[in-house]
């Protein structure tokens, strides 16, 4: 969202707090809200399994994406809260953990990543040349995870952030 993103020429100072408080409310409580209504059902049936979306941006500070790291980092956080709120209040039948996507390029940020043209931005250049993969995520790649951590094969997986990210997470300079 314009206005919660830090361009290339602006500072923090450029940062529009409306625009900021817009995007922590969307990411942060459009996971809390629901995590707590299906939380409720949850623990009268004393089983189930909540995956929260978190990003990439949650794990390292990126550019220009203040708003949606700090909202992404709180989601993050609140999921390993409670994991452990549900687990041990209303028993181990409970799991709540997250998923947290590297670079995909979506209808959110395309215009961050590729030019008119269709080739890719710097910023998206830099993002490849950081990705052992060396290239964006498809969609799809992110249903292993899902599967895995709503099946009862990880019955013991609680309060964990999955990065699912072509190794950009694990490499440095």
């Amino acid at each position: 969202m314009q206005g919660a993103t830090i361009g290339p020429d602006q500072t923090i100072f450029d940062l529009e707090l409306d625009a900021f408080q817009k995007v922590v409310d969307l990411n942060l409580f459009g996971t809390v809200i629901p995590t707590m209504v299906f939380a409720q059902a949850m623990v009268a049936q004393k089983k189930g399994c909540i995956i929260n979306i978190s990003s990439e941006s949650a794990l390292r500070p990126l550019t220009r994406v203040v708003g949606y790291g700090a909202a992404k980092a709180a989601v993050s956080n609140f999921t390993q809260y409670m994991a452990g709120e549900l687990s041990t209040k209303f028993g181990s039948g409970l799991r709540v953990n997250a998923i947290a996507p590297g670079f995909f390029i979506t209808e959110q940020n395309r215009t961050l990543l590729t030019n008119p043209d269709g080739l890719y931005t710097d910023r998206a250049n830099t993002i490849i040349a950081h990705t052992p993969f060396g290239r964006f995520g498809e969609p799809e790649e992110l249903l292993g995870t899902l599967q895995w951590l709503v099946s009862d094969v990880s019955a013991f997986v609680n309060g964990v952030v999955v990065p699912v990210d072509g190794g950009f997470d694990a490499f440095s300079i």
